[in-house]
C-alpha cells in the first residue's frame, strides 16, 4: 500500500530539498517505485538539487488544472530506476492548491507509487498546510539550533491539528531528523546534542545526518549524495530510508567523530 511521506521543517534553509531528494532517491535505490513531489509554489529548488530541471514540461499546478494529465507531468529519472519526480509551478500565486484538487493528485499517485515524498515549503502558510494534509508519516528536519528546533516544535503542533489523519481522530507518524551536526562542537556544548533536540521535540529520532562540505557539492552538481557509495552522508540517508521501509538499521559508527554516533545506536529501535 502506498505511503505518503512529507518532508517539512520549522523554518527555510535547513535542508528540507535535499533532504526530499536523498531520500526518495534512496528509496528508489531499495526498488521501491517512489516519486518525489515539489510543493514549493514560486520556489522550486527540488529539480535541480535531482539535476531534473531540464526535462520539466510541465508542473504539480498543470496537473491540478488539467492542462495535462499526471503521465505526461512526472519525470522519470535516468540515473535511478524507480524514481520519478513531480515539479512545483513557478507562479507566484500559493494559493492555486486546494485540498480537493490535492486530494485527488495524490490518489492519483497511490495508485501508481510504493512511496510518494512531498517537499513542503517552508512555513507555516497555506501551501505547508496542503502539504501535511494528507500525509501517513511526516519527517521534521531541524538543525541541532535552538531557533530551528523551536520551529520544528511549532509544525509538529500544526500536523496533528489539521492533517486529514487528525480530523478523523488518527495520528500522523512523525520521527525527526537531526541534520548538518558537528559532533565536535556538541562535544564542546556549542551545539545541541541529540539527547537535548529529542527532548524538546518528544518524538522519535530516525535519522542523524553529519555537516559535510560534500553535500553542497553534489547540490549545485544536481547529483543527490546517496548516490556516492563512499559519502558517510550519503550512507547516512540510505539509512534513513531503510528505516522507512520497514528494516532495524545500526547508526553509523563514525569512529573518526570520538565514538559521538556509537553512543546513539541505542535511541533506534
Amino acid at each position: 500500500m502506498a505511503e505518503v511521506i512529507t518532508v517539512t521543517s520549522g523554518k527555510g534553509g535547513v535542508g528540507k530539498s535535499t533532504t526530499t531528494a536523498n531520500i526518495a532517491t534512496a528509496l528508489a535505490m531499495l526498488g521501491k517505485k517512489t516519486v518525489a513531489v515539489d510543493f514549493d509554489i514560486g520556489l522550486r529548488n527540488l529539480d535541480m538539487i535531482l539535476g531534473l530541471e531540464n526535462r520539466i514540461v510541465y508542473d504539480v499546478v498543470d496537473v491540478m488544472e488539467n492542462r495535462c494529465n499526471l503521465a505526461q507531468a512526472v519525470i522519470k529519472d535516468k540515473r535511478t530506476a524507480n524514481l520519478h519526480f513531480l515539479p512545483a509551478s513557478q507562479t507566484k500565486d500559493k494559493t492555486v492548491l486546494d485540498k480537493e484538487k490535492v486530494e485527488k493528485l495524490i490518489n492519483d499517485l497511490k495508485k501508481e507509487f510504493d512511496y510518494i515524498l512531498i517537499d513542503s515549503p517552508a512555513g507555516i502558510e497555506s501551501g505547508f498546510e496542503h502539504a501535511i494534509y494528507l500525509a501517513d508519516r511526516a519527517l521534521i528536519v531541524t538543525t541541532p539550533e535552538i531557533s530551528s528546533v523551536r520551529d520544528a516544535d511549532r509544525v509538529i503542533g500544526i500536523i496533528d491539528a489539521k492533517s486529514k489523519k487528525a480530523a478523523l481522530g488518527e495520528e500522523v507518524q512523525k520521527h525527526i531528523i537531526i541534520n548538518r551536526i558537528k559532533p565536535e562542537l556538541v562535544e564542546k556544548g556549542e551545539m545541541l546534542s541529540t539527547e537535548d533536540v529529542l527532548h524538546i521535540l518528544a518524538l522519535p529520532l530516525i535519522g542523524i545526518v553529519p555537516d559535510d562540505e560534500e553535500i553542497v557539492k553534489s547540490t549545485n552538481l544536481g547529483e543527490p549524495i546517496v548516490l556516492n557509495e563512499k559519502s558517510l552522508v550519503g550512507e547516512a540517508f540510505r539509512r534513513i530510508a531503510r528505516r522507512i521501509n520497514g528494516e532495524e538499521v545500526e547508526f553509523l559508527d563514525l569512529k573518526s567523530k570520538k565514538g559521538f554516533f556509537k553512543k546513539l545506536k541505542g535511541l533506534f529501535t
